[in-house]
């Protein structure tokens, strides 16, 4: 997809793809740059992506993303809407709300007041729905996004508040407790917890309420991950990689494809 960049801001970075409003990006620059304003912490960069699909059958064609940078701690928004007009106001409203909760979180921490849990924050935020991803034939479909990075040594806990404040429908980490491979997501309003090699035993739960998989990881290459994937019609398949022995995901992105996460070896 084709993108043009527009920079007259060197904090706040705009892209806008195909088959978006062509007034998106001083509309985007107006309202995202005010969300800013709230953010509890110096924000040293701000890139927010607009891009939309021409499918007539998408009831929210046009997803909006913001990243922001603020001394090394990032924050990232993620939506769908009908328009591109829509999905800048719901973008600057979702924004806010996180830089909220960051602003309570980081009080708590230099010893203001004690710090709401995880569960708590999600709760007195709007309520949050998984993007759709557009309809695109199986045999299209490709791995378009392979990240690779090393895991983060978390409680669940810990786990959780990242997840939040990066608008993840799940996040891949090691636990600190078990020591093991990990993805947290949600099931049912709540949070899950599955591992390569479940110990529940040794799961550092902190604060938060989640349940744990009993279940192994299954042993697969990417091509058996995308087999499970389309046979299961899950948002993501958690599972420890054949070669590499270390647990991976494979996703569905908005635009179709695949997203793949590893571990850095």
């Amino acid at each position: 997809m084709r993108t043009h960049t527009t920079e007259p801001d060197p904090v706040l970075r705009i892209s806008i793809g195909r088959h978006v409003s062509a007034g998106g990006a001083d509309y985007a620059r107006e309202k995202i740059g005010h969300a800013l304003d709230f953010a509890p912490e110096p924000v040293l960069s701000a890139r927010v992506r607009l891009t939309g699909h021409r499918d007539p059958a998408a009831a929210n064609p046009i997803t909006a993303q913001a990243n922001v940078n603020m001394e090394g701690r990032g924050v990232r928004v993620q939506i769908a809407a009908a328009t591109t007009r829509e999905a800048i106001d719901l973008l600057e409203a979702r924004l806010e709300e996180r830089f909220e909760r960051l602003t309570r979180h980081w009080e708590a921490i230099r010893g203001r007041h004690s710090a709401p849990s995880p569960h708590e924050w999600r709760h007195d935020a709007p309520p949050r729905t998984p993007l759709p991803y557009f309809p695109r034939a199986a045999e299209q479909r490709e791995v378009l996004r392979h990240k690779t990075y090393a895991l983060r040594d978390e409680t669940c806990e810990e786990a959780a508040f990242d997840m939040e404040l990066m608008d993840y429908d799940f996040h891949l980490f090691t636990e600190s407790g078990s020591r093991g491979d990990s993805v947290l997501y949600r099931r049912d309003g709540e949070y899950r917890l599955a591992q390569v090699d479940p110990r529940p035993d040794a799961v550092i739960r902190g604060s938060v309420p989640i349940t744990i998989s009993p279940a192994v990881a299954p042993v697969t290459n990417v091509d058996g991950a995308i087999a499970r994937l389309e046979l299961t019609g899950l948002p993501f398949v958690f599972f420890r990689d054949q070669d590499r022995g270390r647990g991976c995901v494979l996703y569905h992105r908005y635009d179709g494809h695949y997203g793949l996460l590893t571990p850095a070896m």
